[in-house]
């Protein structure tokens, strides 16, 4: 049985790592119908701090094609993916393809599988924030709807697939970035320096990150932000900002300086598990941290109007306020509160999701 793995952004290089940990365990029961297990890294993100120190990090060994994609459009990047992956996939001939997530490699990735008739698996089916305007909704959209076996982190996404008439071949898994949380927590707490590095003592500081182009291409939107997190520097607490390449650049292009806040290049894995345990707060457009804030009992507050982890909303330990300083500042000051509104649940699994992604691939590829 072989299988090829396609992954490219920082987000995806976490989600794979539980599951090639799988695939070695399963190997080692299984000596005799063992996985070929083939990685490809599309290059779509490609700097040291936003891909190799990840497979440093994690232990995850080199990719077997590495496409260096690297920076561009969305349709530069997807159709240089398509056509380089269909290359591999005519060359290996895989029983299937596992793609992750909602990044242009993911949709690249099952694209090229389904015009090739290879079995596609995606990981984290089924997630859905409605919002069309946002490039990752078209590419969970367009992936489920090609792919054969749907990996479902929470119900809500088996509900989603549900009300778009997708039933068959839907499993929910749990989340596999919860499994990474567990299985790199304590290897975290362990190598990582960067609270004394940073000076920084736990609960005394507040993280927050921003990345997504509906934030940084948007001027206003991210003059309000920063507005916000200068304030909250100055008036209450260090803001520690570990920023992604696109957002430094907007915010050169648009005279925008951060002044109070401690800006920091893109850190570890380990080290950003490590910010994110310690914080008095999250502020955060990103999907992952909004769950891995969850997952640590982190405050958050989501600098977007909408989200596909509602369950992180519903239980209390998450806000959606969108990008204005009024609404950020408003939803801080509430942190600073016990909120008896947050709930002890954790609708994500149990920390075996990636066990019953290998279990249910081979299944599906053995029937």
């Amino acid at each position: 049985m072989k299988t090829i793995d396609i992954v490219g952004a920082r987000p995806q290089f976490i989600k794979v790592a539980p599951v090639l940990q799988s695939i070695v365990d399963y190997n080692l029961k299984h000596p005799d119908s063992p996985i070929q297990e083939i990685l490809i890294h599309t290059g779509q993100h490609y700097d040291y701090e936003m891909s190799q120190v990840f497979f440093d990090d994690l232990g995850l060994k080199s990719p077997d094609y590495h496409l260096g994609v690297g920076s561009g459009s969305h349709a530069y990047q997807t159709g240089e993916m398509l056509k380089r992956i269909e290359e591999i996939l005519v060359h290996e001939d895989p029983d299937c393809v596992v793609v992750y997530g909602d990044t242009n490699s993911t949709l690249a990735g099952a694209l090229a599988a389904t015009k090739l008739h290879i079995p596609i698996v995606h990981v984290e089916a089924g997630l859905r924030s409605f919002n069309r305007r946002m490039p990752e909704e078209i590419n969970r959209v367009l992936t489920d709807h090609v792919s054969d076996l749907l990996l479902c982190p929470t119900p809500t996404a088996v509900e989603n697939l549900a009300r778009e008439g997708i039933g068959q071949g839907v499993h929910w898994v749990g989340d596999v970035m919860y499994d990474a949380v567990l299985l790199y927590r304590d290897l975290a707490r362990e190598r990582s320096a960067i609270l004394k590095e940073l000076n920084l003592q736990p609960r005394e500081y507040v993280l927050a990150t921003v990345h997504r182009a509906e934030n940084t291409d948007d001027p206003e939107r991210l003059a309000e932000i920063l507005q916000a997190l200068e304030y909250i520097a100055r008036a209450h607490i260090p803001v520690v900002l570990p920023l992604h390449p696109r957002t430094r650049k907007r915010l050169q292009d648009n005279g925008l300086v951060p002044e109070h806040l401690r800006v920091l290049d893109p850190v570890s894995y380990l080290d950003m598990l490590v910010l994110e345990e310690h914080a008095h707060a999250i502020l955060t457009d990103s999907g992952g941290v909004q769950k891995e804030a969850f997952f640590f009992k982190v405050p958050c507050i989501t600098l977007r109007e909408e989200t596909e982890w509602v369950e992180t909303v519903e239980s209390g330990w998450n806000v959606l306020v969108g990008h204005r300083a009024e609404e950020i500042l408003r939803s801080f000051h509430r942190t600073l509160e016990v909120d008896a509104r947050r709930k002890e649940v954790n609708p994500y699994g149990e920390g075996r999701s990636a066990y019953q992604v290998i279990s249910l691939i081979t299944r599906f590829c053995h029937a």
